[in-house]
């Protein structure tokens, strides 16, 4: 569904990947991992289309969409939550919804979207007309996620969703992710919770200073010594 190939991406010229190759089966959940500065904001930007790729290519089912705009991206499917929620704190629970299904391609379900949504989660249903910026953290995690939906993801990535929550929401969090892994959605999820991504996710990778440190099943990862290399710099 989703392949990066050989990608090197930086800014101002200087990389912050070196040949990194990544893929994502159709309805798969991948992780992640890797310590603070690894790289996995930046790959997660290059796969949006914020950060331009230097060389190698993005594949997404089927076609080469290494030079295609980040918008067209969203339209495709290709959606991101990003890090630190970034709900629009002055707007509704209702308003950022409906702003995350404004592309033109999602327009047409953002009914079904929204109850989808207020079906995941019902909280948010009881807060449509609050303001998002008076929510609580996991509230807001609630939103961002929701927002991602309402966009028509095929592939939904996860910038730290654990970020900054308490654990109770971090539970509930990871009860959602695994309700859209069994409903079918792909989902690339960016995390620096080692422990919570390998009990969740089909696959992971381990990224270290920008380079893939190690691959493969959840539970292998776990237990590679690099893994534990790439986290401590051991």
């Amino acid at each position: 569904m989703l392949e990066m190939q050989g990608v090197t991406a930086g800014y101002d010229g200087v990389p912050v990947l070196r040949d990194v190759s990544v893929n994502v089966g159709r309805g798969e959940l991948v992780g992640l991992l890797g310590a603070n500065n690894a790289g996995k904001s930046t790959l997660i930007n290059v796969i949006s289309g914020t950060v331009p790729i230097m060389s190698g290519r993005l594949m997404f089912d089927g076609a080469d969409i290494s030079k295609t705009s980040a918008q067209d991206r969203v339209e495709l499917g290709l959606v991101q939550v990003p890090e630190g929620r970034l709900v629009f704190p002055q707007m509704s629970v209702r308003e950022n919804l409906l702003l995350g299904g404004y592309n033109r391609k999602a327009r047409p379900d953002r009914s079904a979207n929204m109850d989808h949504v207020v079906s995941l989660f019902p909280r948010l249903g009881e807060r449509l007309g609050q303001l998002a910026g008076t929510l609580s953290g996991g509230e807001q995690q609630m939103v961002a996620i929701g927002r991602g939906l309402m966009a028509g993801a095929r592939v939904l990535m996860l910038d730290e969703p654990s970020l900054g929550l308490s654990p109770l929401f971090v539970q509930f969090i990871f009860e959602i992710i695994d309700k859209l892994h069994a409903e079918g959605m792909t989902i690339l999820l960016v995390e620096q919770n080692l422990s919570l991504t390998v009990r969740h996710a089909d696959r992971c990778y381990v990224l270290e200073r920008g380079v893939v440190a190690v691959e493969g099943a959840s539970a292998a990862v776990a237990e590679d010594p690099r893994t534990r290399a790439a986290y401590l710099g051991m």
